[in-house]
């Protein structure tokens, strides 16, 4: 079946084929969706790591005096 979507190929060694091949098996969907799947929870498990390093270096420099409250942001 053609699709519009772009492809990426990738080479994957022998183990984590089987595993990529068992996981589609059991859930009864294709290699490729499995793939599409886990490179999407990766990066999102990626971008977690980058917005928890921005909230970190967010909080050293937080000043609890020079802060707004919740009234003087919502009112």
């Amino acid at each position: 079946m053609p699709t519009k979507n772009p492809r990426i190929n990738v080479v994957l060694e022998k183990g984590l084929y089987y595993t990529i091949n068992e996981m589609a098996a059991n859930e009864g969907i294709s290699m490729s969706l499995i793939m599409r799947d886990l490179v999407k929870e990766a990066l999102e498990i990626r971008e977690d790591i980058a917005l928890t390093k921005i909230a970190d270096r967010r909080e050293q420099t937080f000043d609890s005096k020079k802060a707004l409250s919740h009234e003087d942001v919502w009112d």
